[in-house]
């Protein structure tokens, strides 16, 4: 990245741009001015496969489409996973700092996965979370209704540093709303931790045949705060990534038609593993519209493995 980039193109790459070794996309501390959060991207065809090297990095291995086997730590683990990342929660595999890892692809055709990251030396034990496991969440209300994954949060995962969820947003719906940050250190009410979204965008469910995947889009916003100065506003589609170093960041607004989903890594330098954040003090009252609110009644995305049951809040704002 040259220095004469602008902030928007330094922190936000569209699909491709951060290709790297047989990865679609690689985020890691080779990116200038990243440090504590990674993400790796690949596509396989079925029986090829892609090696996780190197210890010091705990990482979540997450299916996108498609099913895997994950050879580590002397055994193998099957990810069933899901056709579209639309259908509902899928099951999860962690990976201990002190693990190297195979994944290969299990499923005909095309199959794609994500591997979030964080560079660490604490060893947590490799875990296998089952997708009846995985807590479904839905937050906020009307058209800010979402969907949330937390297989990756501190209540559910004993990871060393990162937290890591996942969204769906249907289409029309706000999410990362109001907007927010999480780029200072206050005990007990913010948390500094640098922010990865990867996106996917589909034709929402009962859309007519022959819609195009490749032109869906939804939008993403994120602005500077007094921690540092950031500006995205851009139209995203499958395989775009936003880094948030700092700032308010949303909305992330799924388009008339297209349903949006997005995965987010998160990590920083506190002692505490804790997600805690400080809404845009301008827009925070909308918040308080949700009360009485119905949630989406499309809502929950699920698939015929899933049993979670989705519970409801207001409390936050992902």
């Amino acid at each position: 990245m040259t220095e004469q980039a602008t902030p928007a193109e330094r922190w936000f790459h569209r699909r491709g741009e951060l290709a790297e070794g047989g990865w679609e996309t690689v985020v890691d501390e080779s990116v200038p001015g990243w440090e504590h959060t990674g993400l790796r991207v690949a596509r396989l065809t079925e029986g090829a496969s892609i090696e996780l090297s190197g210890t010091g990095v705990e990482r979540l291995v997450v299916p996108l489409s498609g099913s895997f086997e994950v050879a580590h730590d002397g055994e193998a683990t099957v990810l069933s996973g899901r056709s579209s990342v639309f259908d509902g929660p899928t099951d999860v595999l962690y990976l201990s700092a002190a693990s190297e890892a195979t994944v290969t692809a299990r499923s005909a055709g095309e199959t794609r996965f994500l591997v979030a990251t964080s560079p660490t030396d604490i060893v947590r034990p490799s875990a296998y979370m089952p997708v009846e496991s995985v807590p479904v969440e839905l937050r906020g209300a009307g058209a800010s209704s979402r969907q949330v994954h937390n297989f990756g949060r501190k209540e559910s995962l004993d990871a060393a540093r990162f937290i890591v969820v996942e969204v769906i947003t249907p289409s029309e719906n706000w999410s990362s709303y109001p907007p927010h940050k999480h780029d200072e250190h206050l005990p007990g009410h913010e948390s500094e931790l640098e922010e990865i979204y990867y996106f996917e965008v589909a034709p929402t469910k009962g859309a007519p045949a022959g819609v195009s995947e490749e032109h869906a889009f939804g939008m993403f916003s994120t602005y500077s705060s007094p921690a540092g100065s950031i500006e995205i506003d851009s139209r995203v589609f499958t395989g775009d990534v936003a880094l948030v170093p700092h700032g308010y960041h949303g909305p992330a607004v799924a388009a008339p038609g297209y349903d949006m989903y997005y995965l987010n890594v998160m990590a920083g330098p506190d002692p505490e593993r804790s997600w805690l954040i400080s809404d845009d003090p301008a827009h925070g009252w909308v918040r308080e519209t949700w009360d009485g609110q119905e949630f989406d009644s499309r809502l929950p995305y699920t698939n015929a493995r899933s049993t979670a049951d989705a519970s409801t809040t207001t409390e936050e704002t992902r």
